[in-house]
């Protein structure tokens, strides 16, 4: 089942389907006599063809850039990353309709993955894979402690958080590392703030995931919104490719490189 929604791929997908008509025209009307204005005009159009259908195809196919707007998936991800997703990971899927032509692989558990918003499909967001179809996971808002199968995610005190640039203020914030499948990584919690979720205790169904920010109290994610599809799915992020804030541009610099 296709899942169309109005976003910069679909828009970028009809400028190639434009172009590529106008390249067309102007093939079929190579070796007229009449040179006109019109013509011109499509011809100038269609040279753009080959390089949008290029676009589209690294877009669709194999990696594709985003920025990071929000602090949830601190301390792995900082406001102001920019980041490469790998779309090749979990299926190559056509572009705009979302439908999967060729599968490659599944979200594992541990994975940071970039995904349409369950709420909003126009907007993607990223988080990490908690849990995979059928696993049940269970979250203890008392003592903030995840579960899945019934086993506790082993996380452990670690440095204390020393805060980046101004994103957030580390008092009150305690970093832990938390071991989710086969990935080592940190994870922050507050210890000012204690609330309820209404998704905090399910078995993931087939054809959907459970999704985490690795910034424990500061992100709307499954325990919030519930499980993500998996048609949903974007791909796996792989890389910070560049940071840019303004207010200090040496600290952003040491960001680029960065694996996930």
């Amino acid at each position: 089942m296709s899942d169309f929604h109005w976003d910069y791929e679909a828009f970028l997908f009809l400028g190639v389907v434009l172009t590529l008509g106008a390249w067309l025209i102007a093939k079929i009307k190579k070796q007229a006599v009449n040179n006109s204005q019109r013509l011109q005009t499509i011809r100038a159009v269609g040279s753009f063809f080959p390089l949008l259908l290029l676009i589209l195809s690294v877009r669709s196919f194999a990696y594709e850039p985003f920025r990071i707007p929000s602090s949830s998936m601190m301390p792995t991800l900082y406001t102001g990353d920019f980041i490469l997703v790998d779309k090749f990971s979990y299926g190559l899927k056509m572009p705009v309709f979302h439908n999967t032509l060729i599968e490659t692989g599944k979200p594992k558990q541990g994975d940071v993955f970039v995904f349409r918003s369950v709420e909003d499909p126009s907007v993607d967001v990223i988080k990490r894979v908690i849990a995979v179809p059928g696993d049940h996971v269970r979250y203890d808002v008392m003592n903030k402690q995840l579960y899945v199968n019934d086993t506790a995610i082993a996380e452990q005190i670690s440095d204390p958080y020393e805060g980046f640039i101004d994103d957030l203020n580390p008092i009150g914030l305690q970093q832990k590392t938390a071991q989710t499948g086969e990935q080592s990584h940190q994870v922050l919690y507050s210890k000012l703030i204690h609330r309820d979720y209404p998704f905090k205790d399910l078995v993931v169904p087939e054809g959907h995931y459970f999704g985490m920010g690795d910034n424990r109290d500061y992100s709307k994610d499954s325990r919030m919104f519930g499980l993500i599809p998996e048609k949903n799915i974007v791909g796996q992020a792989k890389l910070v490719w560049m940071h840019w804030r303004p207010d200090d541009f040496w600290q952003g610099l040491q960001r680029i490189g960065q694996f996930l």
